[in-house]
């Protein structure tokens, strides 16, 4: 168990000449000693877990997180722990050594089964000797692992209370505090809570498509005869209904961008209502645009994002994606923040209503999963936006 902070004397390197080696600490007298002036000296860490937990768009803004830790300790051997169908967020990040995987269908295998896959899971990140574990969520199963894994250091969120929790981890970094700051600073306070302190160009998202999805990507554009650089790129959907644009007004949009002559490519995940929204939307125009829908990997969204001339779309993981592909981007936001949120260091124009009672968080407007704030944005509005950044 790391020793706490709160009771860290003054002069730790007189307390640390009186402490017998038999106390069984895993690494050496200069981390304890660290450790007892509560600050973490990256020499003296060799490998580090950076747990994320959360859905695709929350994996995305971590990313900075692997950049900061790699430009101010090259040396560092820096793994991922994140869920299976979110991995190809962070997989050929160029500081990340190895990205393990949570899959949500071990629920599917029965006690026994699941049991057997969470063990070869914790028994594997056991087996790294990790120094450091950064958690950056809540999520419970995070103190568990600290704890198995044995690394000295711990580092999370201080918003559990709970005495398993509090003391699973060395360090806690405050819950975010009454004036709206972005996800991505709030990931990055874990490390500035350790003495870590990132500049400004190290803040950038990280998300590489591969030569792979590149490839696939080419592919496409060539079948659809749509231009690098010379389309459109509109995801309508999210997986969540509240945060979605009315379908007639995405209708009328794209009737009109078509109508100034630009491409336009549609995405959406392969989810049934997805699909389906999309047909919904698109079905009834004249001029179908190239419907991607269903079809393309992470990574080939990408990919696709990267070769657009501008993105339009709904708080979402693509918007996130087309904002780390450096591709501008018009969103749409409703019930949920723009200012914790929003489209991340790329040119941009973030779309709300002036109401007051947004951003509330709430699934659709008193939990019916339409949002009066996001239907009520005009499509002259949204256009208006679009043209701005196309002009740019």
């Amino acid at each position: 168990m790391p020793l706490k902070a709160a009771w860290a004397p003054r002069n730790a390197d007189a307390i640390l000449a009186n402490f017998p080696a038999a106390l069984g600490f895993r690494r050496n007298f200069a981390i304890v000693r660290v450790m007892l002036k509560d600050a973490i000296d990256l020499n003296a860490i060799r490998r580090v877990l950076v747990i994320k937990l959360r859905h695709h768009g929350d994996v995305l803004l971590a990313s900075p997180v692997f950049n900061v830790l790699k430009n101010h300790a090259p040396h560092l051997e820096i793994d991922a722990l994140v869920y299976q169908d979110t991995a190809e967020m962070l997989t050929l990040h160029p500081a990340i050594r190895a990205v393990h995987c949570i899959d949500k269908h071990w629920k599917t295998l029965g006690p026994i089964g699941r049991a057997r896959a969470e063990w070869r899971l914790a028994s594997t990140l056991r087996a790294q000797r990790y120094d450091w574990v950064l958690h950056l969520t809540s999520h419970p199963r995070g103190a568990w692992l600290k704890r198995f894994i044995g690394a000295p250091y711990g580092v999370a969120p201080n918003g559990n209370k709970q005495r398993f929790w509090r003391n699973s981890f060395s360090h806690f970094y405050a819950s975010p505090g009454s004036k709206p700051r972005h996800t991505v600073e709030y990931n990055l306070d874990a490390l500035r809570r350790i003495g870590v302190y990132p500049a400004e160009s190290e803040k950038h998202l990280t998300l590489v498509a591969g030569d792979e999805a590149d490839a696939a990507i080419t592919r496409q554009l060539r079948q659809h005869a749509l231009p690098a650089g010379g389309f459109i790129h509109i995801h309508p959907t999210s997986r969540w209904l509240f945060k979605c644009w009315a379908e007639d007004k995405m209708r009328a949009l794209i009737t009109r961008l078509q109508a100034m002559g630009y491409l336009i490519a549609v995405t959406a995940a392969p989810a049934a209502e997805e699909m389906a929204m999309i047909q919904r939307i698109i079905a009834p125009l004249p001029q179908p645009p190239i419907n991607l829908a269903g079809q393309l990997r992470l990574k080939q969204l990408a990919a696709l994002s990267a070769r657009a001339r501008l993105f339009i779309g709904v708080d979402s993981a693509p918007m996130h994606i087309a904002a780390a592909m450096q591709t501008p981007t018009v969103a749409l936001f409703g019930p949920s923040g723009d200012q914790e949120w929003g489209p991340w260091r790329v040119p941009s124009r973030i779309i709300t209503a002036d109401v007051s009672c947004r951003p509330c968080g709430n699934d659709g407007c008193g939990g019916g999963k339409v949002s009066e704030c996001l239907q009520s944005l005009s499509v002259d509005t949204v256009l208006d936006a679009a043209q701005a950044l196309l002009a740019g």
